[in-house]
Protein backbone atom coordinates (compact mmCIF):
# COMPACT_ATOMS: atom_id res chain seq x y z
CA UNK A 1 0.00 0.00 0.00
CA UNK A 2 2.53 2.45 0.88
CA UNK A 3 4.79 1.47 -2.15
CA UNK A 4 1.59 2.26 -4.29
CA UNK A 5 1.14 5.41 -2.74
CA UNK A 6 5.09 6.74 -2.94
CA UNK A 7 4.31 5.60 -6.84
CA UNK A 8 1.58 7.78 -7.03
CA UNK A 9 2.50 10.80 -5.54
CA UNK A 10 3.88 13.93 -7.77
CA UNK A 11 7.43 15.00 -8.43
CA UNK A 12 8.24 18.43 -9.57
CA UNK A 13 8.95 17.38 -12.69
CA UNK A 14 5.40 15.35 -13.72
CA UNK A 15 3.35 17.68 -12.03
CA UNK A 16 0.63 19.77 -13.69
CA UNK A 17 -1.19 22.72 -12.99
CA UNK A 18 0.10 24.68 -15.83
CA UNK A 19 3.59 24.38 -14.59
CA UNK A 20 6.47 22.84 -17.10
CA UNK A 21 9.54 20.71 -15.81
CA UNK A 22 11.40 23.72 -14.36
CA UNK A 23 8.61 24.47 -12.31
CA UNK A 24 8.35 27.89 -13.58
CA UNK A 25 4.56 28.43 -14.44
CA UNK A 26 3.85 29.00 -18.45
CA UNK A 27 2.65 32.92 -17.49
CA UNK A 28 5.92 33.22 -16.10
CA UNK A 29 7.69 32.36 -19.48
CA UNK A 30 5.58 34.08 -21.52
CA UNK A 31 5.96 37.42 -19.33
CA UNK A 32 9.71 36.63 -19.68
CA UNK A 33 9.84 36.58 -23.70
CA UNK A 34 8.12 39.57 -23.32
CA UNK A 35 9.69 41.59 -21.33
CA UNK A 36 12.75 40.66 -23.11
CA UNK A 37 11.24 41.85 -26.43
CA UNK A 38 10.31 45.26 -24.44
CA UNK A 39 14.22 45.53 -23.00
CA UNK A 40 15.31 44.69 -26.57
CA UNK A 41 13.65 47.65 -27.69
CA UNK A 42 14.54 49.99 -24.71
CA UNK A 43 18.08 49.17 -24.85
CA UNK A 44 17.73 49.79 -29.19
CA UNK A 45 15.89 53.25 -28.03
CA UNK A 46 18.71 54.30 -25.36
CA UNK A 47 21.62 53.69 -28.23
CA UNK A 48 19.83 55.86 -30.27
CA UNK A 49 19.71 58.55 -27.90
CA UNK A 50 23.24 58.09 -27.16
CA UNK A 51 24.07 58.45 -30.62
CA UNK A 52 21.94 61.55 -31.24
CA UNK A 53 23.19 62.86 -27.62
CA UNK A 54 19.72 63.32 -26.72
CA UNK A 55 20.43 62.92 -23.11
CA UNK A 56 17.08 63.86 -21.69
CA UNK A 57 14.98 61.72 -24.17
CA UNK A 58 18.07 58.75 -23.15
CA UNK A 59 17.43 59.64 -19.01
CA UNK A 60 13.58 59.10 -19.56
CA UNK A 61 13.95 55.76 -21.49
CA UNK A 62 16.26 54.82 -18.84
CA UNK A 63 13.94 55.48 -16.22
CA UNK A 64 11.00 53.92 -18.24
CA UNK A 65 12.76 50.58 -18.90
CA UNK A 66 14.26 50.20 -15.27
CA UNK A 67 10.84 50.85 -13.74
CA UNK A 68 9.49 48.65 -16.36
CA UNK A 69 11.50 45.60 -15.28
CA UNK A 70 11.02 46.64 -11.52
CA UNK A 71 6.98 46.42 -11.99
CA UNK A 72 6.86 43.44 -13.77
CA UNK A 73 9.17 40.91 -12.16
CA UNK A 74 7.72 42.17 -8.46
CA UNK A 75 5.39 40.34 -6.81
CA UNK A 76 4.30 43.81 -4.91
CA UNK A 77 3.26 45.69 -7.92
CA UNK A 78 0.31 44.03 -9.59
CA UNK A 79 -1.97 47.01 -9.47
CA UNK A 80 1.21 48.75 -11.13
CA UNK A 81 1.16 45.98 -14.02
CA UNK A 82 -2.29 47.12 -15.32
CA UNK A 83 -1.43 51.17 -14.63
CA UNK A 84 2.43 50.93 -16.20
CA UNK A 85 1.54 51.03 -19.99
CA UNK A 86 -1.21 54.15 -19.28
CA UNK A 87 0.80 55.83 -17.86
CA UNK A 88 3.95 55.58 -19.96
CA UNK A 89 1.68 56.55 -23.04
CA UNK A 90 0.23 59.29 -20.79
CA UNK A 91 3.82 60.67 -20.26
CA UNK A 92 4.83 60.11 -24.05
CA UNK A 93 2.00 61.43 -25.66
CA UNK A 94 0.77 64.20 -23.37
CA UNK A 95 2.95 65.74 -21.16
CA UNK A 96 6.13 65.15 -23.55
CA UNK A 97 4.25 66.71 -26.07
CA UNK A 98 3.24 70.05 -24.32
CA UNK A 99 6.31 69.99 -22.45
CA UNK A 100 7.88 70.47 -25.91
CA UNK A 101 5.43 72.52 -27.25
CA UNK A 102 6.50 74.83 -24.04
CA UNK A 103 10.04 74.74 -24.70
CA UNK A 104 9.55 75.24 -29.02
CA UNK A 105 7.35 78.61 -27.37
CA UNK A 106 10.28 79.74 -25.78
CA UNK A 107 12.96 79.47 -28.67
CA UNK A 108 12.85 81.43 -32.26
CA UNK A 109 12.83 78.13 -33.96
CA UNK A 110 11.18 78.75 -37.39
CA UNK A 111 12.78 79.63 -40.71
CA UNK A 112 16.30 80.48 -41.08
CA UNK A 113 16.44 79.05 -37.36
CA UNK A 114 15.91 75.57 -37.12
CA UNK A 115 19.39 73.98 -36.33
CA UNK A 116 22.29 74.73 -34.17
CA UNK A 117 25.25 76.95 -34.84
CA UNK A 118 27.78 74.75 -36.50
CA UNK A 119 25.07 74.19 -39.04
CA UNK A 120 24.64 77.65 -39.52
CA UNK A 121 27.72 78.23 -39.99
CA UNK A 122 27.83 75.18 -42.77
CA UNK A 123 24.54 76.67 -44.19
CA UNK A 124 26.72 79.71 -44.84
CA UNK A 125 29.82 78.53 -46.04
CA UNK A 126 27.92 76.20 -48.39
CA UNK A 127 25.80 79.45 -49.80
CA UNK A 128 28.52 81.44 -50.72
CA UNK A 129 30.56 79.07 -52.50
CA UNK A 130 31.88 79.50 -56.19
CA UNK A 131 33.49 77.59 -58.65
CA UNK A 132 37.24 77.69 -57.98
CA UNK A 133 38.89 80.00 -61.80
CA UNK A 134 41.02 77.57 -63.31
CA UNK A 135 39.86 74.23 -61.38
CA UNK A 136 40.81 71.17 -63.47
CA UNK A 137 37.44 69.01 -64.40
CA UNK A 138 37.79 65.50 -62.84
CA UNK A 139 36.33 62.62 -64.54
CA UNK A 140 33.82 61.51 -61.90
CA UNK A 141 32.85 58.14 -61.07
CA UNK A 142 29.56 58.23 -58.06
CA UNK A 143 30.52 55.50 -55.40
CA UNK A 144 28.43 54.11 -52.89
CA UNK A 145 28.20 52.19 -49.67
CA UNK A 146 25.02 50.89 -48.67
CA UNK A 147 22.89 53.95 -47.98
CA UNK A 148 25.86 56.18 -48.07
CA UNK A 149 27.35 58.31 -50.95
CA UNK A 150 30.56 59.81 -52.36
CA UNK A 151 32.78 61.17 -54.95
CA UNK A 152 35.98 58.86 -56.69
CA UNK A 153 38.42 61.11 -58.96
CA UNK A 154 42.14 60.33 -60.21
CA UNK A 155 44.59 62.55 -58.80
CA UNK A 156 48.05 62.20 -60.07
CA UNK A 157 47.34 58.53 -61.64
CA UNK A 158 46.20 57.63 -57.67
CA UNK A 159 42.29 56.62 -57.08
CA UNK A 160 40.71 58.94 -54.19
CA UNK A 161 37.19 58.90 -52.59
CA UNK A 162 35.70 60.91 -50.08
CA UNK A 163 32.04 61.83 -48.67
CA UNK A 164 30.11 64.19 -46.92
CA UNK A 165 31.53 63.63 -44.12
CA UNK A 166 35.39 62.23 -45.12
CA UNK A 167 37.35 64.39 -47.26
CA UNK A 168 39.49 62.81 -50.48
CA UNK A 169 41.99 60.52 -49.39
CA UNK A 170 43.35 57.62 -51.53
CA UNK A 171 42.75 53.86 -51.56
CA UNK A 172 45.03 51.13 -52.46
CA UNK A 173 44.07 48.92 -55.25
CA UNK A 174 42.02 51.30 -56.91
CA UNK A 175 42.03 51.53 -61.16
CA UNK A 176 40.66 54.25 -63.28
CA UNK A 177 40.19 54.38 -67.71
CA UNK A 178 42.02 56.14 -69.88
CA UNK A 179 40.10 59.23 -69.31
CA UNK A 180 40.95 59.18 -65.51
CA UNK A 181 37.52 58.05 -64.19
CA UNK A 182 38.16 55.49 -61.43
CA UNK A 183 36.58 52.20 -62.43
CA UNK A 184 37.25 50.10 -59.80
CA UNK A 185 37.41 51.26 -56.24
CA UNK A 186 38.03 48.35 -53.39
CA UNK A 187 35.35 48.46 -50.65
CA UNK A 188 32.74 51.00 -52.82
CA UNK A 189 30.61 50.29 -55.95
CA UNK A 190 30.51 52.66 -58.74
CA UNK A 191 26.94 53.52 -59.42
CA UNK A 192 26.31 53.20 -62.68
CA UNK A 193 25.52 56.10 -65.35
CA UNK A 194 21.89 54.97 -66.16
CA UNK A 195 21.03 54.88 -62.22
CA UNK A 196 21.70 58.36 -62.46
CA UNK A 197 19.88 59.09 -65.19
CA UNK A 198 16.41 57.03 -64.46
CA UNK A 199 16.74 57.76 -60.42
CA UNK A 200 15.87 61.49 -59.78
CA UNK A 201 16.02 61.35 -56.45
CA UNK A 202 19.36 59.85 -56.85
CA UNK A 203 20.40 62.63 -59.10
CA UNK A 204 19.46 65.16 -56.87
CA UNK A 205 21.28 63.70 -53.92
CA UNK A 206 24.04 63.06 -56.17
CA UNK A 207 24.00 66.81 -57.57
CA UNK A 208 23.64 68.17 -53.35
CA UNK A 209 26.49 66.28 -52.62
CA UNK A 210 29.70 68.17 -51.61
CA UNK A 211 32.82 66.26 -50.91
CA UNK A 212 35.64 68.02 -48.77
CA UNK A 213 38.95 68.16 -50.68
CA UNK A 214 40.85 68.25 -47.57
CA UNK A 215 40.85 68.28 -43.88
CA UNK A 216 40.21 72.15 -44.15
CA UNK A 217 37.10 73.37 -44.74
CA UNK A 218 38.36 76.33 -45.95
CA UNK A 219 40.04 74.29 -49.06
CA UNK A 220 37.11 73.72 -50.90
CA UNK A 221 34.95 70.60 -51.92
CA UNK A 222 34.34 68.95 -55.08
CA UNK A 223 30.51 69.21 -56.50
CA UNK A 224 29.30 67.75 -59.56
CA UNK A 225 26.31 69.27 -61.83
CA UNK A 226 25.52 65.88 -64.44
CA UNK A 227 27.00 63.41 -62.10
CA UNK A 228 30.36 62.52 -64.58
CA UNK A 229 32.58 65.27 -64.06
CA UNK A 230 32.89 67.57 -60.65
CA UNK A 231 35.02 70.88 -60.23
CA UNK A 232 36.48 72.32 -56.96
CA UNK A 233 34.21 74.89 -55.16
CA UNK A 234 35.43 77.28 -52.64
CA UNK A 235 33.46 79.74 -50.67
CA UNK A 236 33.70 83.17 -50.10
CA UNK A 237 32.96 82.81 -46.40
CA UNK A 238 35.41 82.04 -43.97
CA UNK A 239 35.21 80.66 -40.84
CA UNK A 240 37.46 81.39 -38.00
CA UNK A 241 36.09 78.69 -35.08
CA UNK A 242 38.77 80.87 -32.41
CA UNK A 243 37.52 84.34 -33.24
CA UNK A 244 33.93 83.01 -33.39
CA UNK A 245 33.76 85.07 -37.23
CA UNK A 246 32.79 84.59 -40.47
CA UNK A 247 34.37 86.47 -42.80
CA UNK A 248 33.18 87.38 -46.83
CA UNK A 249 36.60 87.23 -48.48
CA UNK A 250 34.98 89.40 -51.67
CA UNK A 251 33.72 92.60 -49.45
CA UNK A 252 35.83 92.39 -46.17
CA UNK A 253 32.63 92.16 -44.04
CA UNK A 254 32.84 90.45 -40.63
CA UNK A 255 30.07 88.70 -39.16
CA UNK A 256 30.13 88.13 -35.14
CA UNK A 257 26.77 85.78 -33.82
CA UNK A 258 24.48 87.83 -31.54
CA UNK A 259 22.05 86.45 -28.35
CA UNK A 260 19.26 86.11 -31.31
CA UNK A 261 20.49 83.55 -33.29
CA UNK A 262 22.08 85.29 -35.82
CA UNK A 263 25.26 86.37 -37.60
CA UNK A 264 25.63 90.08 -37.86
CA UNK A 265 28.15 91.75 -40.39
CA UNK A 266 30.12 94.87 -39.09
CA UNK A 267 27.76 96.94 -41.94
CA UNK A 268 24.78 96.01 -40.02
CA UNK A 269 23.94 93.37 -42.37
CA UNK A 270 22.91 89.63 -41.40
CA UNK A 271 23.04 86.40 -43.33
CA UNK A 272 19.77 84.41 -43.91
CA UNK A 273 20.28 81.26 -41.62
CA UNK A 274 20.74 81.31 -37.83
CA UNK A 275 20.45 79.04 -35.21
CA UNK A 276 18.16 78.42 -32.83
CA UNK A 277 17.92 80.10 -28.91
CA UNK A 278 15.95 80.71 -26.28
CA UNK A 279 14.12 83.75 -26.15
CA UNK A 280 11.54 83.23 -23.09
CA UNK A 281 8.50 84.41 -23.30
CA UNK A 282 9.37 87.35 -26.39
CA UNK A 283 6.76 85.13 -28.60
CA UNK A 284 3.98 85.08 -26.24
CA UNK A 285 4.83 89.54 -26.66
CA UNK A 286 5.07 89.28 -29.91
CA UNK A 287 1.83 88.05 -30.38
CA UNK A 288 -0.04 91.05 -28.01
CA UNK A 289 2.69 93.86 -29.37
CA UNK A 290 3.89 93.44 -32.96
CA UNK A 291 1.18 95.03 -35.02
CA UNK A 292 1.73 92.55 -37.82
CA UNK A 293 0.07 89.67 -35.09
CA UNK A 294 -1.46 91.71 -32.45
CA UNK A 295 -4.00 93.30 -34.72
CA UNK A 296 -5.40 90.46 -36.57
CA UNK A 297 -4.62 87.49 -34.20
CA UNK A 298 -7.87 89.68 -31.83
CA UNK A 299 -9.81 89.57 -34.59
CA UNK A 300 -8.99 85.81 -34.88
CA UNK A 301 -9.22 85.21 -31.59
CA UNK A 302 -13.14 87.08 -31.29
CA UNK A 303 -14.16 85.03 -34.50
CA UNK A 304 -13.23 82.02 -32.60
CA UNK A 305 -15.09 82.43 -29.48
CA UNK A 306 -17.76 83.49 -31.76
CA UNK A 307 -17.77 80.34 -33.99
CA UNK A 308 -17.48 77.81 -31.34
CA UNK A 309 -20.49 78.97 -29.66
CA UNK A 310 -23.10 79.70 -32.08
CA UNK A 311 -21.91 76.64 -33.96
CA UNK A 312 -22.78 74.60 -30.83
CA UNK A 313 -25.84 76.89 -30.25
CA UNK A 314 -27.51 76.34 -33.27
CA UNK A 315 -26.82 72.76 -33.95
CA UNK A 316 -28.04 72.36 -30.46
CA UNK A 317 -31.18 73.67 -31.08
CA UNK A 318 -32.14 72.61 -33.87
CA UNK A 319 -31.49 69.12 -33.17
CA UNK A 320 -33.19 69.26 -30.20
CA UNK A 321 -36.26 71.02 -32.67
CA UNK A 322 -36.16 68.02 -34.92
CA UNK A 323 -35.79 65.07 -31.69
CA UNK A 324 -38.44 66.85 -30.28
CA UNK A 325 -40.70 66.71 -33.62
CA UNK A 326 -40.20 62.96 -34.22
CA UNK A 327 -40.65 62.11 -30.88
CA UNK A 328 -44.09 62.78 -31.08
CA UNK A 329 -46.31 59.64 -31.78
CA UNK A 330 -48.37 61.69 -34.18
CA UNK A 331 -45.55 61.39 -36.94
CA UNK A 332 -45.99 59.11 -39.39
CA UNK A 333 -43.11 57.26 -40.78
CA UNK A 334 -40.30 58.82 -37.67
CA UNK A 335 -37.51 55.83 -38.40
CA UNK A 336 -37.23 56.72 -42.06
CA UNK A 337 -37.29 60.06 -41.25
CA UNK A 338 -34.70 60.09 -38.58
CA UNK A 339 -32.03 57.82 -41.00
CA UNK A 340 -32.77 61.10 -43.82
CA UNK A 341 -31.98 63.65 -41.15
CA UNK A 342 -28.83 62.35 -39.67
CA UNK A 343 -27.51 61.42 -43.25
CA UNK A 344 -25.14 64.38 -43.29
CA UNK A 345 -23.36 62.94 -40.22
CA UNK A 346 -22.23 59.69 -41.98
CA UNK A 347 -20.39 61.78 -44.77
CA UNK A 348 -16.45 62.74 -43.92
CA UNK A 349 -16.63 66.66 -42.79
CA UNK A 350 -13.80 67.14 -45.49
CA UNK A 351 -15.50 65.63 -48.16
CA UNK A 352 -18.59 67.88 -47.24
CA UNK A 353 -16.44 70.94 -47.37
CA UNK A 354 -15.24 70.44 -50.35
CA UNK A 355 -18.96 69.63 -52.01
CA UNK A 356 -20.27 72.74 -50.05
CA UNK A 357 -17.50 75.10 -51.78
CA UNK A 358 -18.32 74.64 -54.72
CA UNK A 359 -21.85 74.91 -54.42
CA UNK A 360 -20.90 77.92 -53.20
CA UNK A 361 -18.92 79.06 -56.16
CA UNK A 362 -20.26 82.63 -57.56
CA UNK A 363 -19.65 81.35 -60.69
CA UNK A 364 -20.84 78.06 -61.76
CA UNK A 365 -22.24 76.89 -57.55
CA UNK A 366 -25.89 75.92 -57.55
CA UNK A 367 -26.77 77.94 -54.60
CA UNK A 368 -26.94 81.18 -57.02
CA UNK A 369 -28.07 79.36 -59.83
CA UNK A 370 -31.06 77.39 -58.24
CA UNK A 371 -31.89 79.51 -54.73
CA UNK A 372 -30.89 83.26 -56.17
CA UNK A 373 -31.87 83.46 -60.02
CA UNK A 374 -28.01 83.83 -60.91
CA UNK A 375 -27.09 86.14 -58.93
CA UNK A 376 -23.47 86.54 -58.58
CA UNK A 377 -23.05 86.05 -54.79
CA UNK A 378 -19.19 86.22 -53.62
CA UNK A 379 -20.40 83.81 -50.38
CA UNK A 380 -16.67 82.70 -49.88
CA UNK A 381 -15.09 85.65 -51.01
CA UNK A 382 -16.68 88.75 -48.64
CA UNK A 383 -15.60 88.67 -44.99
CA UNK A 384 -19.07 88.29 -43.73
CA UNK A 385 -20.38 86.29 -46.04
CA UNK A 386 -17.59 83.85 -45.81
CA UNK A 387 -18.32 83.78 -41.90
CA UNK A 388 -22.33 83.05 -42.43
CA UNK A 389 -21.16 79.76 -45.12
CA UNK A 390 -18.87 78.32 -42.44
CA UNK A 391 -21.24 78.76 -39.30
CA UNK A 392 -23.99 77.77 -42.20
CA UNK A 393 -21.96 74.46 -43.37
CA UNK A 394 -21.03 73.80 -39.97
CA UNK A 395 -24.62 73.53 -39.27
CA UNK A 396 -25.68 71.27 -41.65
CA UNK A 397 -22.62 68.86 -40.61
CA UNK A 398 -23.54 70.01 -36.85
CA UNK A 399 -27.29 69.10 -36.11
CA UNK A 400 -27.49 65.47 -36.67
CA UNK A 401 -25.19 64.27 -33.50
CA UNK A 402 -27.58 66.38 -31.56
CA UNK A 403 -30.32 65.08 -33.49
CA UNK A 404 -29.18 62.12 -31.80
CA UNK A 405 -28.25 63.12 -28.62
CA UNK A 406 -31.32 64.96 -27.65
CA UNK A 407 -33.38 62.00 -28.90
CA UNK A 408 -32.01 59.70 -26.83
CA UNK A 409 -32.15 62.32 -24.32
CA UNK A 410 -35.73 62.50 -24.61
CA UNK A 411 -36.52 58.94 -25.01
CA UNK A 412 -35.17 58.38 -21.26
CA UNK A 413 -36.91 61.22 -19.30
CA UNK A 414 -39.34 59.92 -16.63
CA UNK A 415 -43.25 60.44 -18.15
CA UNK A 416 -44.39 60.72 -14.44
CA UNK A 417 -43.01 64.49 -13.73
CA UNK A 418 -44.54 65.86 -17.42
CA UNK A 419 -48.37 63.78 -16.08
CA UNK A 420 -47.98 65.78 -12.86
CA UNK A 421 -47.11 68.91 -14.41
CA UNK A 422 -50.47 68.82 -17.24
CA UNK A 423 -52.75 67.90 -13.79
CA UNK A 424 -51.75 71.27 -12.54
CA UNK A 425 -52.33 72.65 -15.16
CA UNK A 426 -49.28 73.40 -16.70
CA UNK A 427 -48.99 73.92 -20.79
CA UNK A 428 -46.86 73.10 -23.60
CA UNK A 429 -44.42 75.49 -23.24
CA UNK A 430 -44.81 75.66 -19.50
CA UNK A 431 -43.78 71.81 -19.44
CA UNK A 432 -40.47 72.20 -21.62
CA UNK A 433 -39.37 75.34 -20.18
CA UNK A 434 -39.70 74.20 -16.45
CA UNK A 435 -38.97 70.29 -17.08
CA UNK A 436 -38.36 69.25 -20.48
CA UNK A 437 -35.67 71.42 -20.66
CA UNK A 438 -33.39 71.71 -17.42
CA UNK A 439 -33.41 67.34 -17.18
CA UNK A 440 -32.38 67.81 -20.70
CA UNK A 441 -29.56 69.90 -19.98
CA UNK A 442 -28.30 67.50 -17.22
CA UNK A 443 -27.26 65.21 -19.72
CA UNK A 444 -26.46 67.76 -22.48
CA UNK A 445 -24.64 69.60 -20.65
CA UNK A 446 -21.14 68.33 -20.83
CA UNK A 447 -21.46 67.00 -23.98
CA UNK A 448 -22.09 70.55 -25.12
CA UNK A 449 -18.79 71.58 -23.22
CA UNK A 450 -16.77 69.18 -25.32
CA UNK A 451 -18.73 70.20 -28.72
CA UNK A 452 -17.43 73.67 -27.90
CA UNK A 453 -13.63 72.32 -27.31
CA UNK A 454 -13.70 70.37 -30.23
CA UNK A 455 -15.42 73.86 -32.77
CA UNK A 456 -12.86 76.06 -30.82
CA UNK A 457 -10.26 73.54 -32.70
CA UNK A 458 -12.48 72.43 -35.95
CA UNK A 459 -9.42 72.72 -38.34
CA UNK A 460 -11.37 70.63 -41.33
CA UNK A 461 -13.93 73.00 -41.73
CA UNK A 462 -12.75 76.30 -41.92
CA UNK A 463 -9.24 75.05 -43.96
CA UNK A 464 -11.35 72.83 -46.52
CA UNK A 465 -14.70 75.33 -47.02
CA UNK A 466 -12.28 79.16 -47.02
CA UNK A 467 -8.80 78.02 -46.10
CA UNK A 468 -9.51 80.83 -43.65
CA UNK A 469 -9.59 83.68 -46.15
CA UNK A 470 -10.75 86.11 -47.59
CA UNK A 471 -7.40 87.51 -46.17
CA UNK A 472 -7.24 90.68 -44.34
CA UNK A 473 -6.08 93.61 -46.28
CA UNK A 474 -4.52 95.44 -43.50
CA UNK A 475 -1.76 93.27 -42.67
CA UNK A 476 1.42 91.14 -44.28
CA UNK A 477 0.89 88.06 -42.11
CA UNK A 478 -1.11 85.37 -44.13
CA UNK A 479 -4.47 85.54 -41.66
CA UNK A 480 -8.01 85.90 -42.74
CA UNK A 481 -11.41 86.39 -41.80
CA UNK A 482 -12.63 83.02 -41.28
CA UNK A 483 -9.42 81.78 -39.55
CA UNK A 484 -9.71 80.66 -36.16
CA UNK A 485 -6.76 79.91 -34.14
CA UNK A 486 -6.04 76.55 -34.86
CA UNK A 487 -6.26 77.59 -38.46
CA UNK A 488 -3.92 81.21 -37.57
CA UNK A 489 -1.23 78.75 -35.59
CA UNK A 490 -1.53 76.40 -39.18
CA UNK A 491 -0.50 79.13 -41.15
CA UNK A 492 2.00 81.17 -39.27
CA UNK A 493 3.78 77.27 -38.90
CA UNK A 494 4.48 78.42 -42.67
CA UNK A 495 3.15 74.92 -43.72
CA UNK A 496 1.76 76.21 -46.63
CA UNK A 497 5.00 77.74 -48.28
CA UNK A 498 5.02 80.63 -45.86
CA UNK A 499 7.52 81.83 -43.91
CA UNK A 500 7.82 79.28 -40.75
CA UNK A 501 7.34 80.84 -37.01
CA UNK A 502 7.54 77.77 -35.24
CA UNK A 503 8.39 79.50 -32.17
CA UNK A 504 5.28 81.69 -32.27
CA UNK A 505 2.74 78.55 -33.39
CA UNK A 506 4.19 76.59 -30.34
CA UNK A 507 3.10 79.79 -28.02
CA UNK A 508 -0.06 80.18 -29.64
CA UNK A 509 -0.90 76.47 -29.43
CA UNK A 510 -0.26 76.95 -25.68
CA UNK A 511 -2.78 79.77 -25.26
CA UNK A 512 -5.39 78.32 -26.58
CA UNK A 513 -4.90 75.22 -24.74
CA UNK A 514 -5.32 77.53 -21.73
CA UNK A 515 -8.19 79.26 -22.98
CA UNK A 516 -9.86 75.94 -23.40
CA UNK A 517 -8.74 74.34 -20.27
CA UNK A 518 -9.98 77.62 -18.42
CA UNK A 519 -13.47 77.64 -20.55
CA UNK A 520 -14.26 73.84 -19.96
CA UNK A 521 -13.37 74.12 -16.15
CA UNK A 522 -15.73 76.97 -15.62
CA UNK A 523 -18.39 75.26 -17.69
CA UNK A 524 -18.50 72.22 -16.12
CA UNK A 525 -18.28 74.06 -13.02
CA UNK A 526 -21.78 75.01 -13.80
CA UNK A 527 -23.13 72.25 -14.72
CA UNK A 528 -23.00 71.02 -11.20
CA UNK A 529 -25.74 73.48 -10.59
CA UNK A 530 -27.70 71.66 -13.25
CA UNK A 531 -27.28 68.16 -11.19
CA UNK A 532 -28.75 69.72 -8.37
CA UNK A 533 -31.65 70.23 -10.30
Amino acid sequence: MTTDTAEKAPTPATESHGRSWTGLGWGFLVKLLLMMVVNAFGVSAIMSAWNAEAWVILGALVVFLVVADWVYFSKRMLPLKYIYPGLVFLLVFQVFAMGYTAYVATTNYGAGHNGSKQQAVEAALIQAEREVPGSPSYPLAVVRDGDTLGFAITEDGTVEVGTADQPLEAVDGGKADDSGRPTEVPGWEIVPRGDLLSDQALAKEVTDLRVPVSEDANDGSLRTREGSTAKVYKSSMVWDPAADTLTDTESGVVYTPNDRGTFVGDDGSTLATGWYVSIGADNFVTAVTNPDYAKPLLRVAAWTFAFAFLTVATSFLLGLLFAIVFNDDRVKGKKILRTLFILPYAFPAFLTALLWQGMLNPEFGVINKWFFFGADINWLGDPWLARFSVLAVNLWLSYPYWFLICTGALQSLSGETTEAAKIDGAGRWRQFRSITFPLLMVSTAPLAISSFAFNFNNFTIIYMLTGGGPNFDDTSVPLGATDILITAIYQISGVQGGRADYGLAAALSIVVFVVVGIVSGLAFRQTKKLEEF
